[in-house]
């Protein structure tokens, strides 16, 4: 789970709960998309970005982090991994949102990146910039277990290069719970911090020693049998280090843009309800549950806890490590049913469930899971990888949607009328 929360610093008792204005403007937005007009931490994957997003989640796929090995496979280059869209985004130039299609804030509400359903189109190659284009797909109000009323919202991502070729569609479902309730319904306040003994630690070395990565032999999808594991990948156990890693990596800024010094200032005035003051009177991020355990406290959880796109990030690890540099990653979905904290240790395993033949494609169904120390699935996830075959040879990359295509054909090239009006604006 991840939080994208903010905390109002006005009255208590209606700063933590929703507005039903705000409510009404999200289901209003179903169905409108709008160019991303901010940039990430990187805009452009370089080799050195690409190289450093796989190892901020630990991978050290020779084909993400080799430029002279890239040259080698079917790709004729090092490219990126799955997932790298979310650490590479360019601002794009649109037109100005008019007033009542814009989003509502959800102040002092906080939220939780509860699962994602992505669609791999091409791959993402050094030099290529990402731009991105995203909108509510769906808005439900519920009662959860957890935090009383929620409000759940899936966000349809779609990301392309610098060519207007869509690379990947997202579809991220966000819960937003009232704070107030958080605070109030605990119910993992019996969970204790994972300890480890020498023994446990070599019983995890052991595992990660054990690890393969198919890499350049290819895996035909004749031989791949319904019923067959996808071996098992360890990750953990979690540190404060992890997190900063992946942050390092690229991940995590877009659009609070935590920042240092006078520019942690200037993002403060931009976004007042986003920095909360920490023991000592300083107002910091509220991204801070990350890595912050008295803050985590605070919203209703015992520790600290990663983000939900670091396990996706593992999963497709898993993926991508069994299905080897011939195959391709055609849509992986998961969901992130509990909290994965600091000092916990992952396993990710996986079970063939299904093979077919579409659209000239040989597809392989794939089940996945991420169980922690504890014997809980967190992150239960389903995926679809396309394999070469002996009869028909390299594999064939999805097709993507006609409208998709043609929407982002269209925003780019708005993107491009606006630069050469005001080509200053964008640095």
């Amino acid at each position: 789970m991840t939080t994208e929360a903010t905390r109002s610093g006005t009255n208590p008792d209606t700063a933590e709960r929703f507005s039903e204005q705000d409510i009404e403007r999200s289901r209003s937005l179903v169905g409108v998309y709008h160019a991303t007009t901010q940039r990430e931490h990187f805009t452009v994957a370089s080799e050195d970005v690409i190289h450093n997003f796989a190892r901020g989640y630990g991978d050290d796929n020779p084909l993400y982090t080799d430029a002279g090995y890239g040259a080698t496979t079917r790709w004729g280059s090092l490219i990126a991994p799955p997932m790298i869209g979310i650490a590479v985004n360019k601002q794009l130039m649109a037109d100005p949102i008019p007033k009542d299609q814009r989003r509502p804030a959800f102040r002092g509400i906080h939220a939780f990146v509860s699962g994602s359903n992505t669609t791999f189109y091409a791959p993402v190659y050094p030099g290529d910039a990402l731009y991105q284009f995203q909108g509510f797909e769906n808005v439900e109000v519920k009662e959860s277990e957890f935090a009383g009323r929620s409000v759940i919202i899936t966000r349809a991502h779609v990301r392309m290069n610098q060519r207007g070729q869509v690379v990947s569609v997202s579809r991220v479902i966000v819960i937003h719970t009232e704070r107030h309730e958080a605070k109030g319904r605990n119910k993992y306040a019996d969970i204790e911090p994972a300890r480890y003994t020498e023994d446990d630690i070599a019983a995890i070395d052991a595992i990660y020693e054990a690890e393969t990565r198919r890499g350049p032999q290819k895996r035909y999808w004749e031989d791949v049998n319904v019923g067959e594991t996808t071996g098992t990948t360890a990750k953990g156990p979690l540190t404060i280090t992890d997190m900063l890693v992946f942050h390092a990596g690229g991940y995590g800024f877009t659009p609070y843009a935590p920042s240092a010094s006078r520019l942690g200032y200037l993002n403060r005035k931009r976004i007042k309800a986003f920095y909360v003051p920490n023991e000592y009177g300083v107002p910091d991020v509220a991204q801070r549950v990350h890595w912050d355990n008295d803050w985590a406290k605070s919203v209703g959880v015992p520790m600290a806890y990663d983000y939900g796109m670091l396990r996706d990030c593992w999963l497709t690890h898993h993926l991508t490590n069994w299905m080897g540099d011939d195959g391709w990653l055609v849509q992986h979905s998961s969901q992130m049913r509990k909290f994965n904290y600091v000092g916990d240790t992952h396993l990710i395993t996986g079970e063939v469930t299904g093979k077919r033949v579409e659209d000239g494609q040989h597809l392989v169904d794939i089940t996945l899971r991420g169980a922690s120390q504890r014997g809980e699935v967190t992150c239960p996830a389903e995926a679809t990888v396309a394999l070469p075959s002996r009869e028909s040879g390299a594999i064939e990359l999805p097709s993507v949607p006609t409208d998709v295509s043609q929407a982002a054909v269209s925003i780019l090239s708005r993107h491009g009328e606006l630069l050469k009006a005001s080509p200053t604006l964008i640095r």
